[in-house]
């Protein structure tokens, strides 16, 4: 039963978070442009324009259904799910932007849904969150996409063309909220051995930290870029960093069979595909407000 309920608050989640996306983008655009070296002037512009805001309001609903799946089922489940919500996202861009999505789009959807699919069939039995870890690899890890989601908002800085700048950015975003997302898991198995002695742990400044930093980045990646490529690259960057993390770090199960095994890798290749295969040619259309 607590499977279930968990996955269905991922399912929540993953319809709240792109339905916030769509409103803080629209929000960002009305406001002026966000400048890194000054976060307190940028946070009051975008706070200021009503959409933003309601963008904001939905993700803070998306995030506690968020927290409660990470707390009932293992982080790569979740975030396989949260996968499936590129499908989510074309719809309601279509239904309120306007997007024109074409049959390799559709494609993508359809290799998504058939590796969630797999996904389900596959999974062995889960007793627990999976909220256990190694503290060395998950240092590693949380250090290794922080380098990478750092070099990815520097970007035009070190080389990178400026003009796909609005998309790194919005993929360093999807990559902190990964990092934010590992450090929740782990908050909520610390929370739940020791209580409330648990948010004295270092990752409650690490999770806190990220969020910061992916906050602005987004809200610049929504001000540089089209709607769907921006959200659905921050969405994959995080999905892929959680399902790895959760994999890496925490030990999610994996099947013993060797079908389920093949089942299982198939499912991932064809989540990582698809999202790469859907976004980039989806065109938002100039009438979108």
């Amino acid at each position: 039963m607590t499977f279930f309920l968990g996955i269905a608050l991922a399912l929540g989640c993953a319809l709240t978070t792109n339905l916030g996306f769509l409103y803080k983008h629209r929000g960002a655009r009305a406001a002026a442009a966000v400048d890194f070296r000054h976060p307190v002037r940028s946070a009051r512009a975008l706070f200021g324009s009503r959409l933003f805001a309601i963008g904001m309001l939905i993700a803070c609903g998306s995030w506690i259904f968020h927290i409660g799946a990470m707390a009932m089922v293992p982080l790569s489940v979740v975030q396989m799910v949260l996968a499936g919500g590129i499908v989510l996202l074309a719809i309601m861009a279509e239904r309120c932007y306007g997007a024109a999505v074409g049959g390799r789009q559709w494609a993508g959807l359809g290799m998504t849904a058939v590796g969630l699919v797999l996904l389900g069939i596959s999974l062995p039995a889960v007793h627990g969150a999976h909220s256990r870890y190694s503290v060395a690899g998950m240092i590693a890890f949380e250090a290794g996409l922080i380098v990478i989601g750092t070099l990815l908002i520097l970007g035009p800085r070190i080389g990178a063309p400026r003009h796909h700048h609005g998309v790194m950015l919005g993929a360093a975003s999807g990559i902190l909220f990964g990092v934010s997302d590992i450090g929740i898991k782990a908050l909520t198995g610390l929370i739940g051995a020791h209580g409330a002695l648990g948010f004295a742990s270092p990752w409650l400044a690490v999770t806190v930290g990220a969020s910061i930093v992916a906050f602005f980045s987004s809200a610049r990646a929504l001000q540089d870029g089209e709607a769907v490529p921006v959200i659905a690259v921050t969405s994959t960057a995080a999905n892929v960093s959680g399902i790895v993390g959760g994999l890496v770090v925490f030990g999610d199960p994996f099947p013993t069979s060797a079908v389920g095994i093949a089942f299982q890798v198939v499912a991932f290749v064809l989540v990582v595909v698809a999202a790469w295969f859907t976004p980039a040619p989806v065109r938002v259309a100039a009438t979108a407000a």
